[in-house]
């Protein structure tokens, strides 16, 4: 069966409160109360998105992390009472989206999955007009025809071509798989490509709002450099603009 939200959480009366919630708007809702749950859903299920604690009463939500990035590249927000910046970047640096501190409010958790929801519709549907487009390329020219998501291409540090299709992005015929926010945010730098995003605009266009701090960009920002930078210290193409922003120079 297909969810649009599953909430792994041993606090089964927050997390059924929540699914319970999340209903009554119509976002289709599973609840997992340990790690083994978690998994064995996914054996007989399929879900859009995660809501993750980190405390679970049989492993840590670190591990679930980690292990379902192996398989499935699709938002985890993790949601825990656990209030420290270590915490919080951890959370990200293993391949989170989002961090959401406990207590929380259900209208603002519901904002924030729905914003999440409709960036996964929004990449489905670029998927499905990508491959309707490479199939009319292959039928009048013999072969499908790969191209970049507006049919540009970087040139200052080697070609870059952004694929929705499949979330990657080729460099120097390289093809390099992303994260769902760091495709979100890599797309958002591309499209305003060689002027500043400020910091506020990022927010606001990859993650719905801009109640976020800097410690969730950052650590964007950082993966991506160690992704597509030859050195993430000295990047050549995602550049801070020091209290405003940042740029990408192609």
């Amino acid at each position: 069966m297909h969810y649009q939200c599953l909430i792994v959480d041993d606090e089964a009366e927050l997390a059924k409160m929540t699914a319970e919630y999340f209903q009554m708007f119509d976002v289709t809702t599973a609840v997992a109360e340990s790690a083994a749950t978690c998994y064995e859903f996914f054996k007989d299920n399929t879900a859009e998105l995660i809501l993750l604690d980190i405390n679970l009463g049989d492993g840590s939500g670190f591990s679930v992390c980690r292990k379902l990035r192996e398989e499935y590249n699709l938002p985890i927000l993790f949601i825990s009472a656990r209030q420290s910046d270590d915490d919080v970047l951890a959370a990200l640096s293993i391949g989170g989206d989002d961090y959401i501190k406990k207590p929380y409010s259900l209208s603002v958790l519901l904002a924030k999955v729905k914003v999440n929801l409709k960036r996964v519709g929004e990449l489905k549907a670029a998927q499905a007009a990508e491959k309707a487009a490479q199939g009319a390329a292959g039928t009048s020219d013999g072969a499908a025809k790969p191209g970049s998501a507006d049919g540009s291409q970087g040139d200052s540090a080697g070609a870059m071509t952004l694929d929705p299709a499949t979330m990657s992005v080729l460099r120097n015929g390289e093809r390099i798989p992303l994260k769902a926010k760091e495709f979100a945010l890599l797309s958002c730098l591309y499209e305003h490509r060689n002027t500043i995003v400020t910091k506020e605009v990022l927010f606001e266009e990859v993650w719905g709002d801009s109640f976020y701090g800097d410690g969730t960009l950052n650590v964007h920002i950082r993966k991506l450099r160690e992704k597509l930078e030859d050195d993430p210290n000295a990047p050549k193409m995602i550049k801070t603009i020091w209290g405003t922003g940042y740029i990408l120079e192609l």
